[in-house]
């Protein structure tokens, strides 16, 4: 499991360090502070890959370092301090065999995956035919990869989901309880269908899911979100199919931990899934393996504040922590916030982590502000009361609890 990692003259700091939780890891703060490059990172100094491109670190003078630490499999701690190579533009890596982190499993926003199986991706001597790691682009995650050849690595998930549902074996079995591990609601379950025919242009059967009100939806056809979901579900047990594979075949003991990279885990997703998907995300391995107490490690990016109220039950201050970053003057500060239940999602709008000062519309906030100005005000002039209070009504719901005290203070006046 990843421990920490620590920047120097590179990303949206001139330092950063963040030492990370065992189990769950929220990134939070505005888009361009830092969240997926932290996320590009970690991929990076568990793997020896790059997801994307690699990161570039600021301009000379600076000396840029990139450090970190994480467990290996047999609880060992590895520590490396990465400098960069200008000429050759290159991120320097320790020399030798590294450990195995475990396996790890990259979800991007914008819909590709990248997968390390330290059992078929292990770095070793005179293996050219073995990949560093699998980067999948997202039409790779449904059609192959790699996608242009005729030799795949992978097969896909259309290719592959067709192909287990007709063997009936584990392989489906597996891909069912995580879907149903991952599904949105128990009366709105992930239910594979039957497979069909979708074009006379296309000779593949198509896997679809079986719909709540009684359809089967082709999964090319399906929501943006169910589509997110179910291609993490097929990832997961291709890389846990291939791993047990490839470890019978070496004489070699399964991986028993896995980690979660995962951009914007609430992307795509309705609200009512946006608060299961956390908890679902840590039951996966034993929806795989069928084992309890796997080691399981998230690390994501959120702007849902539901996302955080779904943890509220289950967070352990031992085990899980939430980072904020943050515009402090003119630079990017990192910091965990202080953890205690918020209780529901417009608490956590309007706490330091989403740094709202309503739950409100823009409009409302605005009107708000020029409300709580005049209820400060020893005697406001009678034309400002009535045009705050034409502001109110045009940005507030009839039952908005601000009512209650403007209604009053506006009375006082009157009377």
């Amino acid at each position: 499991m990843l421990k920490s990692l620590r920047f120097e003259g590179v990303g949206p700091a001139s330092k950063l360090r963040v030492d990370f939780s065992p189990r769950l890891n929220f990134l939070a703060g505005d888009n361009g502070f830092g969240k997926t490059f932290l996320l590009d990172v970690a991929w990076w100094v568990l793997t020896r890959t790059w997801a994307r491109a690699p990161v570039v670190p600021h301009a000379p003078p600076v000396a840029p370092e990139i450090g970190y630490e994480y467990d290996t499999k047999g609880g060992l701690k590895h520590e490396y301090a990465s400098t960069f190579d200008r000429q050759a533009e290159e991120w320097s890596i320790k020399q030798g065999r590294p450990p195995i982190p475990g396996m790890v499993l990259y979800a991007q926003v914008d819909g590709g995956f990248s997968v390390w199986d330290p059992a078929r991706n292990y770095w070793k001597k005179g293996s050219p035919g073995r990949p560093p790691s699998y980067l999948f682009s997202a039409p790779e995650v449904w059609d192959g990869f790699p996608l242009d050849s005729p030799t795949k690595l992978c097969n896909g998930l259309i290719a592959d989901w067709a192909s287990w549902q007709l063997e009936k074996g584990e392989a489906f079995e597996q891909l069912r309880r995580v879907l149903r591990a991952l599904a949105p609601s128990g009366s709105e379950p992930l239910e594979p269908g039957t497979l069909k025919k979708i074009s006379l242009g296309d000779a593949r059967r198509h896997p679809t899911l079986r719909m709540p009100y009684g359809q089967d939806v082709a999964l090319v056809h399906a929501s943006a979100g169910m589509r997110r979901v179910v291609a993490l579900a097929y990832l997961l047990v291709w890389t846990w199919q291939e791993h047990v594979s490839a470890c019978k075949h070496q004489g070699i003991e399964p991986a028993r931990e896995i980690v979660f990279l995962v951009d914007e885990i609430e992307a795509h997703l309705h609200p009512q899934w946006q608060r299961r998907i956390v908890p679902a995300l840590l039951d996966v391995m034993e929806a795989l393996t069928g084992e309890h107490d796997v080691p399981v490690q998230l690390i994501t990016a959120t702007h849902s504040p539901l996302v955080l109220v779904s943890t509220e039950s289950i967070f352990d201050e031992d085990r899980d922590a939430i980072w904020e970053l943050d515009l402090v003057g003119d630079s990017v500060q990192l910091r965990e916030s202080a953890w205690h239940r918020r209780g529901d999602a417009n608490s956590w709008l309007t706490s330091s982590v989403f740094d709202l000062k309503e739950a409100r519309s823009i409009e409302a906030e605005e009107a708000i502000t020029e409300a709580l100005a005049l209820l400060r005000a020893d005697s406001p002039p009678k034309a400002d009361l009535e045009r705050v209070d034409g502001l109110l009504r045009a940005a507030l719901g009839d039952v908005d609890r601000f009512w209650v005290r403007w209604s009053a203070f506006k009375k006082s006046f009157e009377g």
